[in-house]
């Protein structure tokens, strides 16, 4: 989980001058140089006319920046030293790294890629793959007899070729069902491609239904106790080659390893008791590939034939219903031509399969009822009784008179002389805080700031804003400004021991 600082040069703030750099130093590592010397570095850089005012500080500094990052070795050179102060100032020779020689393998494997994905259906790949397997097993049954380093290059043989097999399928796949292969297989341009499609397609199903059976079959008779044998001889390899530094990896789980390797092999082309194999998926995704161009293919026709004049097509219907001797020859025609005139078209409300060779016949009947289409036409009903809802409607009022009595004692309890002074009460019910903010916003809307409440009240309310206090409640405190209500019943002040 460290920070990769490897791949600080590609988002740096000079990653133009960083990148240019490191990608001489790879295409020099592919030609077998590994040592560059500053001087020719910065004669490459000044040939490239984006640097030709590149200055030699500067590339010193980029350097060894390069060198803190991990991506450059500096060794000293001191075999070209011609006087005392060359040989006291330091000169470098530039080694790129392992790491960075990797990042910019990617990036020209990516840049080559660039935004669509490439892929491809090999059939080879299935056949060398059978290879590979078929002599493993013949190893196997020779007790591997031989030394363990052939066994490594069996190993890597089945194993280079099930990767390119997973790659390439899975991106030829990706860039098939990709939106701009989708959009271009719509237009008429994509005719020209057709045939060339359906055979690269039909072709490697042929050779993979071929080959499939044979790998599936060899997989599954391959003893699991001979195999574990051909792990330990993987294993007997590695540990033959000498290493400096110490090996984390123990005997255990370089066995784990291999065997889980092979388990995703058996996997892709066997499956498992929960999912199906990877294969059977890609031969059903390439059908699909097929079904979906043909069907771009007629409706392209589709679209040609509309826009096509028919005009002499209907002028050579005309002269052969011109050339009938008799009406009942003239009908005979039609039925052959246009079809019965009275045939009723019944449209399911189900959906049917989309599969293009699927007969009628193979399909499940539906059953559904037709109803006549007549206007006086009525569904048969039976008569039914109601529920007489009089007892509930009389308790539900009862219920609400009561809560409305419980509420109207409340805020009685809160008046006094008349009045209800916000800042000369302590707690109040969640309730009345709402009731009383309820008065205060009608009031506003009031020009003498009076509202009549729902227990046949008139209130009036003042506000001093000046007054900032906290009304506390049950459920939280709340700031606002002191109010006073006033309560007047018919034009005169409300008393304590008035009734509401």
């Amino acid at each position: 989980m460290k920070k990769i600082i490897e791949a600080s040069y590609l988002t740096a703030d000079s990653a133009v001058h960083y990148r240019t750099i490191l990608r001489y130093f790879y295409h020099q590592h592919e030609r077998m140089r590994d040592f560059i010397a500053p001087e020719e570095l910065l004669e490459y850089l000044r040939s490239i006319p984006a640097f030709a005012d590149y200055q030699e500080d500067m590339l010193h500094q980029q350097l060894a920046q390069l060198v803190k990052w991990n991506n450059l070795i500096a060794r000293q050179d001191m075999t070209n030293a011609k006087t005392i102060e060359e040989y006291k100032k330091k000169r470098f020779r530039y080694q790129c790294t392992p790491y960075t020689v990797e990042f910019e393998r990617m990036l020209v494997q990516l840049e080559k890629i660039g935004d669509t994905f490439q892929g491809s259906l090999e059939r080879s790949q299935f056949e060398r793959l059978l290879e590979s397997l078929t002599t493993l097993q013949k190893e196997l049954a020779k007790e591997l007899s031989k030394q363990s380093e052939e066994y490594m290059r069996l190993w890597e043989d089945v194993f280079r070729y099930f990767q390119s097999i997973r790659t390439s399928t899975a991106d030829y796949i990706a860039y098939i069902n990709s939106e701009q292969t989708d959009q271009r297989m719509q237009t008429e341009a994509f005719l020209v491609y057709k045939n060339q499609f359906t055979t690269y397609l039909r072709d490697f199903i042929v050779s993979l239904q071929k080959t499939s059976l044979q790998i599936q079959q060899l997989l599954s008779e391959l003893p699991p106790t001979l195999l574990q044998v051909y792990f330990h001889k993987l294993i007997e390899h590695r540990q033959a080659v000498p290493r400096l530094e110490d090996v984390s990896s123990t005997k255990d789980e370089w066995l784990i390893e291999y065997q889980e390797y092979w388990s995703s092999l058996c996997q892709w082309f066997l499956g498992s008791a929960i999912h199906q194999s990877e294969l059977e998926t890609l031969q059903w995704q390439t059908n699909e590939m097929i079904r979906r161009m043909t069907r771009y293919v007629q409706r392209i026709g589709e679209r040609q034939q509309h826009f096509r004049s028919r005009k002499k097509d209907y002028l050579h219907l005309a002269m052969w219903f011109s050339n009938c001797q008799e009406i009942e020859e003239a009908h005979t025609l039609s039925s052959v031509v246009f079809g019965s005139m009275t045939i009723k078209h019944v449209q399911l409300e189900e959906s049917t399969t989309e599969n293009l060779h699927v007969d009628t016949w193979e399909e499940s009947p539906v059953e559904m009822t037709i109803k006549p289409r007549t206007v006086r036409y009525r569904e048969k009903t039976k008569p039914g009784s109601f529920d007489s809802n009089e007892k509930r409607k009389k308790e539900q009022r009862e219920q609400y008179l009561q809560e409305r009595e419980l509420e109207r004692r409340l805020i009685e309890t809160y008046i006094n002389e008349g009045i209800i002074q916000l800042s000369s009460l302590s707690i109040v019910e969640p309730f009345i805080r709402k009731v009383l903010l309820g008065w205060i916003g009608k009031s506003m809307a009031s020009k003498n700031r009076t509202v009549k409440t729902d227990y046949g009240l008139v209130v009036q309310v003042k506000l001093n804003k000046k007054n900032k206090i906290t009304l506390k409640a049950e459920d939280g405190d709340l700031i606002m400004p002191d109010a006073t209500f006033i309560f007047e019943e018919l034009g005169e002040p409300y008393g304590r021991n008035t009734v509401i």
